[in-house]
């Protein structure tokens, strides 16, 4: 990523290159927000059975006041129900998602608000979305408490840990 000189203002024009993108290990971007017991305890099991190997969350760009995230869900991933403390627009680059009733295939995406709490469905294939933000720093709320969902979650998850082995980001699959 291109840095201004002045690291409080946004670049008047900058580039940035995919390969560069900084990995979720590494971004400092997104705050969690304390959880619940019940939200905490989910995640923690879901984690222990392979959780973190169903998504690809990278930083493309960072600048003040903004930041672009390329995300990656592997198919049928349990997103929870969440929040973010800022506006956020996504937009869909490869595969689908089920939100509320709703399915979005590439090309189409979605705007939530500030403290809107929301989730949706990767599709069979998975689906890739670009996450837009007029924010260089945001938080995530985990809303998902009931142990009923973190049950079915971290069962997902233990038997989707091979089909998810083989996937690729639904965008290598389009036809030239």
């Amino acid at each position: 990523m291109s840095k201004n000189s002045n690291d409080n203002e946004a670049p008047r024009f900058a580039t940035f290159k995919g390969k560069n993108a900084q990995p979720y290990s590494e971004m400092t971007i997104m705050q969690y927000e304390p959880m619940s017991p019940v939200a905490a305890e989910g995640v923690q099991r879901a984690t222990e059975v392979g959780y973190d190997h169903g998504h690809d969350m990278k930083l493309v760009f960072a600048a003040p006041g903004f930041s672009l995230i390329r995300l990656w869900f592997k198919s049928n991933f349990p997103l929870p129900r969440h929040t973010h403390d800022v506006d956020c627009l996504y937009y869909i680059v490869g595969g689908s998602l089920r939100i509320g009733r709703e399915e979005l295939v590439v090309g189409d995406g979605f705007f939530v608000g500030s403290g809107v709490p929301y989730s949706y469905a990767p599709g069979p294939n998975g689906v890739e979305v670009l996450e837009f933000r007029a924010a260089d720093a945001f938080n995530i709320k985990v809303m998902a408490d009931d142990r009923r969902y973190w049950d079915k979650a971290v069962e997902a998850v233990r038997n989707l840990q091979g089909t998810w082995t083989g996937e690729t980001p639904p965008s290598l699959h389009r036809p030239a």
